[in-house]
């Protein structure tokens, strides 16, 4: 797929890319912010076991609301990915260039990350 062609996307297609790129970083953010482990574990000091991760916390655990809310968030990215492949546009393209096609709308639709103004700091 050439440059060129980059435009021939449909708009859905586009879109769907486009949500399925923000619900994956939603739902890395929102796991980043949850304890360790799923279900409450008591921590460990460096040397106890893992040495390489050095003092691990104890884990309360994720709360019934926060397993649901993962949950949700993946069964979304599941669904999205499913409409993304699904999706008539790829039965438009030689076998031998879906790979090259998929690869330029994941490109196409990645969000950049814009560095933070000083001002905002």
């Amino acid at each position: 797929m050439t440059s060129s062609d980059a435009c021939s996307f449909p708009d859905d297609l586009l879109k769907l890319q486009e949500q399925l790129h923000r619900a994956h970083a939603e739902h890395r953010a929102f796991l980043a912010g949850l304890p360790w482990s799923v279900e409450p574990m008591t921590g460990w000091a460096a040397g106890e076991r893992y040495s390489h991760r050095g003092d691990v916390p104890d884990s309360p655990g994720w709360s019934q609301e926060e397993k649901e809310t993962a949950d949700r968030m993946w069964r979304e990215i599941r669904e999205l990915s499913i409409a993304v492949v699904d999706h008539p546009y790829w039965s438009t393209l030689q076998k031998e260039d879906v790979v090259a096609a998929r690869m330029e709308l994941k490109n196409q639709t990645r969000p950049t990350v814009v560095p933070a103004s000083p001002e905002a700091a």
